[in-house]
């Protein structure tokens, strides 16, 4: 038993910042974080004419996109007017290579929290709630640290992050657009560095939540 309990304490403690980094992951691929960054102050405007209605218009559909099953016409067959398309070649091959990352990211996201589920109901049937929440409390631990390492890479070094995330999961220079491409337009740099921002702080609220609740536990 005690073995048993040293081994789920070591998985639930590093399936923690996977877990909460996808479950904030998650929470950004609504359009809620679309509409709201796109009225955050200072957000550049476009210098190629789209207005915030446009975005609004655009954005979305990539998005839906991004979490639905259908092919790559749902963003082909778009167009701004008969015979302009919306997105051209390149930047639909980018789409499709980021639906599948994207598609994998939320499988892995399931996959963690029933993990995380079964072995927690699994020590609650054994009395051992405590040990779990412990983990997790330790998991939020490590989940800050990395998050506080990444904060600092991030602002010294947004652009090299940028850049370094790109060419772990994309092939090449395959995420390289024009200013004047639609992608860039509704997806300018400032929306990246956001997005990041906003990942990192959603996660450390869940991981300091779960201190706080290893801390309010009993010493035994």
């Amino acid at each position: 038993m005690k073995v048993a309990v040293g081994v789920v304490d070591w998985l639930v403690t590093l399936l923690v910042p996977l877990a909460l980094v996808l479950t904030a992951l998650r929470v950004l691929l609504t359009p809620g974080f679309v509409q709201l960054e796109y009225r955050t102050p200072g957000f550049p405007e476009d210098p190629y004419g789209f207005t915030l209605a446009d975005r609004l218009t655009w954005a979305p559909l990539a998005l839906e996109y991004l979490l639905n099953d259908a092919g790559l016409e749902f963003l082909g067959d778009l167009e701004f007017e008969p015979g302009v398309p919306v997105f051209n070649e390149r930047e639909l091959a980018h789409m499709l290579d980021v639906k599948v990352l994207v598609q994998m990211a939320l499988k892995v996201w399931w996959g963690v929290l029933a993990l995380l589920a079964l072995l927690g109901a699994a020590f609650w049937r054994l009395g051992r709630m405590v040990d779990v929440a412990r983990a997790l409390a330790r998991g939020g631990q490590l989940t800050i640290l990395l998050m506080m390492a990444l904060l600092l890479y991030l602002g010294l070094n947004f652009n090299q992050l940028f850049v370094d995330f790109h060419s772990l999961f994309f092939e090449g220079d395959s995420w390289l657009f024009a200013y004047s491409d639609t992608l860039i337009r509704l997806f300018p740099i400032r929306f990246w560095r956001d997005a990041f921002l906003a990942v990192a702080g959603l996660t450390l609220a869940g991981a300091a939540g779960l201190v706080w609740l290893g801390r309010r536990l009993p010493a035994h």
